[in-house]
């Protein structure tokens, strides 16, 4: 089985359980109690939603620089006389 990937749904039905639970013991109505949980839910999923798309990301860019560090140490060590000028367009018109 898979890495299990629905952690901001079960954080956010956990805020919810728990914010229920408090909001009776408070003395709210029902009706108040589901709403407060409710908001509780968005809150904590979208939090949690975000905290690990930003680990994602950040994870992603170490990867990606990673490997742009070893292809630009192969680069440099299969062509060393690589011109490291600035291409000319190959394109006609104005400013050429």
């Amino acid at each position: 089985m898979g890495k299990f990937r629905g952690w901001h749904i079960v954080a956010g039905i956990a805020a919810m359980v728990l914010t229920g639970i408090l909001g009776n013991s408070m003395g709210l109505n029902n009706t108040a109690a589901f709403m407060s949980s409710c908001v509780a839910f968005v809150a904590v999923s979208m939090w949690m939603d975000s905290r690990i798309s930003l680990r994602r990301r950040e994870r992603a860019r170490e990867t990606a620089r990673e490997a742009d560090g070893a292809a630009a140490a192969d680069d440099a060590a299969s062509a060393p006389d690589r011109q490291l000028e600035a291409e000319r367009p190959k394109r006609e018109g104005r400013g050429t």
